[in-house]
C-alpha cells in the first residue's frame, strides 16, 4: 500500500507548500475574514480575530488570561523528527509573542496513510513531543486525518498575567524596533527543494526553526515593550504592516539593520525566490515606500517559526538588551532596524 521506505522518505516530495509559506497570502485571507471577524458582546474576550493578533486572549476572571492558538503547515524540511520540532516550536510562538507562558498542547496530523507509513508520522510527532518537554508542557492528545499531504502543528494554550500581555496594535510613536531571529528561511526552504541548499545552512536553517521564543514570555513583563508579534508567513514587511496599522502609525525600516542569514544572497543570485514572497508582495507592496526590486526578496521572504518582531520605548531599550542577553540573544539582534513614527501616508518607509 504505502510507496516509501521511512528511512528514506524526503517529506517535502509531497507536499505542494513549505512550512509557513503555504500560508494564505494577506489579501485573500482578508476577503475570507470579511464579514467573519469577531464582533463578541463577551466582555472576557480581550483578544479576537479583530486586530489580526497571533492569538484570542480571555480574560479568566482572576487577572490572569487564558491564551488560545493553533498553527499547522506541510513539510518544510525532509527529516520527519525535525518537521516535528520545527511546526511545533512555530505553533508555540504564538504564545510567547502574546507574552504567555505555555501550559498545554494539543497535535494536529494530517497523513496521506497510502503514501507514507505511519511510522514516518510518529517521528513526525516524535519531534513535536520533544520541543513540548523543553517548552515545559504536555503534549496531552490530538486529532489526525487521513490527507492528501502531511500536515502537523498543535493548538497550544498559555496562561498570562493580564498587565503582561503583549499585543500587534498597541505600538506607540518614537518606540525602536527589535527582530530576535534572522530573515531568510523561505529562501532556503526554496532552495532546498530545488536541491541546491548546502549541508551547513539546512543546519542554520533547522536550528533557527527549533529555537524557542522564550523570550517573549520574559518580555511580558516590562512596561516599555509597547507591542510584539512573530513573523511568519507574512514576511518581516507583511507583519510590520499589521502593527504599524494596528496602531495607526508608520514604520521606518532600516534594511541595512535587518539581521539576515549570510548565505541567502547567494541562493537568490541562484533564483531561489518562494512562491510566497511574490503573493506576499502582491499583497501588501503598496502599503512600502521606496523599495527596490532586490531588497523586497527580503522583506517580503515567508518565515516559518521566525522571530519576534518589538517595539521598545527607548527609555526601555537597556532593559530589553538585559533580557534578550539573559535568554542567549545579542549581536546583530540587539541592534534597532527602525522605528515607529506618526503615519506618513503609508504604513512602510525603508530608509
Amino acid at each position: 500500500m504505502n510507496e516509501t521506505n521511512n528511512s528514506e522518505v524526503k517529506l517535502t516530495s509531497y507536499s505542494h507548500g513549505a512550512g509557513c509559506g503555504c500560508k494564505i497570502s494577506p489579501s485573500i485571507l482578508s476577503r475570507i475574514l470579511s464579514g467573519n471577524e469577531t464582533h463578541s458582546n463577551m466582555e472576557s474576550l480581550l483578544v479576537g480575530n479583530h486586530s489580526r493578533d497571533d492569538a484570542a486572549v480571555l480574560d479568566m476572571g482572576n487577572g490572569t488570561a487564558l491564551i488560545s492558538t493553533t498553527d499547522f503547515f506541510m513539510p518544510i524540511v525532509d527529516d520527519p523528527y525535525d518537521f516535528g520540532r520545527i511546526a511545533a516550536t512555530n505553533a508555540i510562538s504564538d504564545v510567547y509573542a502574546m507574552g504567555g507562558k505555555p501550559v498545554l498542547a494539543i497535535a494536529i496530523l494530517g497523513w496521506p496513510i497510502d503514501k507514507l507509513e505511519p511510522e514516518v508520522a510518529g517521528k513526525v510527532i516524535a519531534g513535536g513531543r520533544k520541543v513540548c518537554e523543553e517548552a515545559g508542557i504536555p503534549l496531552a492528545g490530538g486529532h489526525s486525518i487521513d490527507s492528501p499531504e502531511p500536515i502537523f502543528g498543535l493548538a497550544v494554550n498559555g496562561t498570562v498575567d493580564i498587565s503582561n500581555i503583549k499585543r500587534n496594535d498597541t505600538a506607540k510613536e518614537g518606540d525602536l524596533l527589535f527582530l530576535t531571529k534572522s530573515i531568510g528561511i523561505g529562501t532556503l526552504a526554496t532552495a532546498s527543494k530545488k536541491g541546491l541548499l548546502q549541508s551547513e545552512d539546512l543546519k542554520t536553517a533547522v536550528s533557527s526553526m527549533t529555537s524557542l521564543n522564550t523570550v517573549g514570555y520574559h518580555l511580558g513583563f516590562l512596561d516599555g515593550v509597547h507591542s510584539m508579534t512573530d513573523v511568519t508567513g507574512f514576511g518581516l514587511a507583511g507583519h510590520l504592516i499589521e502593527m504599524a496599522e494596528g496602531s495607526g502609525l508608520t514604520a521606518s525600516l532600516y534594511f541595512d539593520k535587518i539581521p539576515v542569514i549570510p548565505s541567502v544572497w547567494n541562493y537568490i543570485d541562484q533564483g531561489c525566490i518562494p512562491g510566497g514572497t511574490s503573493r506576499n508582495w502582491k499583497s501588501y507592496g503598496h502599503h512600502v515606500s521606496n523599495i527596490d526590486e532586490r531588497n523586497r526578496l527580503i522583506i517580503a521572504d515567508p518565515q516559518t517559526s521566525g522571530g519576534l518582531l518589538v517595539a521598545v520605548d527607548p527609555d526601555s531599550v537597556e532593559k530589553f538588551k538585559e533580557v534578550m542577553i539573559q535568554n542567549g540573544i545579542q549581536n546583530k539582534h540587539l541592534e534597532p532596524i527602525g522605528i515607529m513614527t506618526s503615519f506618513e501616508g503609508c504604513r512602510l518607509i525603508i530608509n
